[in-house]
């Protein structure tokens, strides 16, 4: 089973103990074994931080940063990445939006951060849904 993440980018560090929980219970009851994150916002650290972590404890899963460009900067650690095929072909102002939606056709399921019903993360959410993809909007409104 693939997992993929999408959520705002400005999601608080608190979402980190609700997502780690789903992606374990993911992993033990449903045996998730691949995940996809991209590498823009706090919601994809967040989830990044729950993979590194939860594959110290379950060697076997399998995640990867999905980038949309080539990091510019020296030094960067490839080890868990992809490049989407045929991105190299899209316009720069495009390539999060090709690259979400090459992840978005691999997954089984995505697990989101939502709040708002706008936005991209909406509609990656709206368009998962009408894939017939299982969605998880670890959202919980507080106020």
């Amino acid at each position: 089973m693939i997992c993929v993440f999408f959520g705002n980018r400005d999601t608080p560090d608190s979402a980190r103990s609700v997502l780690y929980d789903t992606v374990s219970k993911l992993i033990t009851e449903r045996n998730a074994a691949e995940f996809y994150v991209g590498n823009n916002g706090n919601f994809d650290r967040l989830a990044l931080s729950v993979l590194k972590e939860l594959n110290n404890k379950y060697p076997d899963i399998k995640y990867y940063i999905v980038y949309a460009y080539l990091p510019q900067k020296g030094g960067e650690n490839f080890l868990h990445t992809i490049y989407p095929e045929g991105i190299e072909n899209v316009p720069k102002r495009f390539a999060i939006d090709f690259r979400n939606k090459w992840m978005l056709t691999r997954a089984d399921i995505a697990v989101t951060y939502v709040r708002n019903k706008f936005g991209n993360s909406y509609k990656l959410s709206a368009l998962a849904a009408k894939k017939e993809k299982e969605v998880i909007n670890i959202y919980q409104d507080n106020s």
